[in-house]
């Protein structure tokens, strides 16, 4: 289904970005991924790529340095090709009441989310354009949708995150370019298992599902909008998220 394309990951050693670039290396995808301060799990995500037998770049990156993220696309087009496929899905968070909130901590989250997945993007947009033809996923969040308690910052940039694949969209599509996006729910990645079990219980119980979702699944969000058959998404967020928010 992408056999000859080559796919961009960021925060691509694990969860989510690893689930993804093993599942668009699965379809035929060579894969070019960040991560940052993961070199052990990253280095197992390259033998696992390798092993479905394609090839693979991987370098420590932090997203929120738009020189190093530029540099980085650089490298992944020198090394592998033309970048056909971004998934933009690089994340941190930081957790404190809205009160004690610094100027610092803003930054940290916004520059990670929306501030580098917007120049990522651009890093590989100009080539899109060149040849007429790209996929950008954007990974935003259901809590950009919904809202909570104590992140207010990480809110605010998934929410961003969902207007700037609308704004993008109208402009790439009409140049063949598809620009969508994904705001999973619950997801059963380190992230979430940081909260303590009786968290993760009485969430799990408020859920329609009843569960949290797996990385795998998310994945198969991206294949389809990566694939051939994801043609019609445009501007779309897709929100595989067991019910927490039905829209």
């Amino acid at each position: 289904m992408l056999r000859g394309q080559i796919a961009l990951v960021t925060g691509g050693s694990r969860g989510i970005g690893r689930a993804t670039a093993l599942a668009f290396a699965g379809e035929g995808a060579d894969i070019g991924f960040c991560h940052i301060d993961d070199a052990a799990t990253a280095a197992a995500t390259e033998a696992a790529i390798r092993a479905l037998g394609r090839r693979v770049f991987a370098a420590r990156v932090d997203v929120a340095d738009i020189a190093a993220g530029r540099s980085f696309a650089a490298a992944v087009e020198a090394a592998l090709g033309p970048v056909d496929i971004l998934f933009n899905n690089a994340g941190a968070n930081i957790r404190k009441p809205f009160e004690d909130m610094t100027e610092a901590d803003f930054d940290g989250v916004v520059d990670v989310h929306l501030k580098g997945m917007f120049f990522m993007a651009q890093n590989v947009y100009r080539g899109m354009l060149v040849r007429g033809r790209g996929c950008i996923i954007n990974v935003a969040s259901q809590l950009g949708i919904k809202g909570g308690p104590n992140i207010a910052p990480y809110c605010a940039a998934k929410a961003g995150i969902a207007g700037f694949t609308r704004a993008l969209a109208w402009e790439a599509a009409p140049r063949g370019i598809r620009v969508n996006a994904i705001a999973p729910g619950p997801i059963d990645t380190d992230l979430v298992r940081r909260n303590s079990p009786e968290w993760q219980e009485a969430f799990k119980a408020r859920l329609p599902a009843g569960r949290f979702g797996t990385a795998e699944e998310i994945a198969a969000t991206a294949l389809l909008l990566a694939g051939p058959h994801g043609g019609y998404y445009v501007g779309a967020t897709l929100s595989p998220n067991g019910g927490d928010v039905m829209h």
